[in-house]
């Protein structure tokens, strides 16, 4: 066994292990909430609250199978297309939760060294998580990281392994070509980045509850701002008439197009039925932004993230893709 294909092993072996008490800590919370032992996230009905984090049980579980997957033989056996779509929705949601963890935990910690106060919670990531003990919150941070990382290690070593005469050809490949759905995905992209990097720096256009707005909601507002911007330059980049002119190497400029997708289509598909289930219960205590616009803007950004995802993909992987899968299949 080559040693990258031995620590890429190793890799996905600490990323199951390292979701594994953010899954434990959310079962903790539904029976916690049904039993009526725990205290229900600020803006939900216990129904609503259960039913949130039932979600996030389940999405804990698949990151742990998808962890796993590319590892155990039985990994080698799914359909290349479910193990692409996992990965890149899973890269999508972690790719911002990272840097929105780092920052946030730092943020906090300067925040209670100077006012002496104690808190927690703040960076979980999940909108309207009750207060939790430091140790909590630290184990949610530590999964969300170590999943991140193990992942950034294991996932590469998965694909060469699968499909190696992907790392082996010498060409460019298929180059990826423009269309007027592209453009439109690139131009959605670009706007929502605007409009969420307003946001972030404390604009008041489209926002219902200005005094909700806090440091932690706007940094993940400024994270989510970023990889839009930087998906929809990505892409167009990739689909310029002259690509061989680009000074940026390809595979940087894919992988920023694979992440920046990954993170619309990933994070708003998520927050999109939240919002909506916000503004049917007519709760004050929802997030700042209007649910109307917020609901468009989530819905928009799931279709550009979709549409930028298939033309990322190219000719020549799609193949590679297909014949692997049939062969698995045999």
């Amino acid at each position: 066994m080559e040693r990258w294909d031995r620590i890429g092993r190793c890799a996905a072996y600490g990323a199951a292990l390292a979701l594994t008490p953010y899954l434990l800590i959310k079962v903790s919370w539904v029976i916690g909430a049904l039993l009526g032992v725990l205290p229900v996230g600020k803006g939900f009905s216990t129904a609503g609250w259960v039913l949130l984090n039932t979600v996030t049980v389940g999405m804990a579980a698949i990151g742990i199978a998808l962890a796993l997957a590319l590892v155990r033989p039985w990994g080698m056996r799914i359909p290349g297309r479910v193990v692409a779509f996992c990965a890149w929705t899973g890269s999508g949601f972690l790719v911002s939760i990272l840097p929105y963890a780092v920052l946030s935990t730092v943020l906090d910690a300067a925040h209670h060294s100077g006012s002496g106060g104690s808190g927690g919670g703040g960076g979980s990531g999940t909108s309207g998580d009750p207060a939790m003990p430091g140790w909590e919150a630290a184990l949610v941070q530590f999964s969300f990281v170590g999943m991140g990382l193990g992942l950034a290690v294991a996932l590469p070593a998965y694909l060469r392994r699968r499909w190696p005469q992907a790392f082996a050809g010498h060409g460019t490949g298929a180059r990826t070509g423009a269309t007027r759905a592209t453009g439109a995905a690139v131009a959605v992209s670009a706007v929502l980045g605007l409009v969420w990097l307003y946001w972030a720096a404390g604009g008041t256009l489209g926002i219902s509850h200005p005094a909700s707005q806090d440091t932690d909601g706007r940094l993940l507002c400024g994270v989510g701002a970023f990889w839009a911007l930087a998906g929809a330059a990505a892409v167009r980049l990739l689909t310029r008439p002259h690509p061989a002119a680009l000074s940026l190497p390809r595979p940087l400029l894919l992988a920023t197009a694979w992440l920046g997708s990954g993170s619309l289509f990933a994070w708003c598909g998520w927050k999109l039925p939240l919002t909506l289930a916000v503004a049917v219960a007519h709760s004050a205590d929802g997030p700042p932004e209007n649910p109307a616009v917020a609901a468009v803007l989530y819905l928009v950004a799931v279709v550009a993230g979709a549409i930028m995802l298939r033309t990322i993909v190219g000719a020549r992987a799609q193949p590679e893709f297909g014949c692997s899968a049939r062969a698995d299949a045999r």
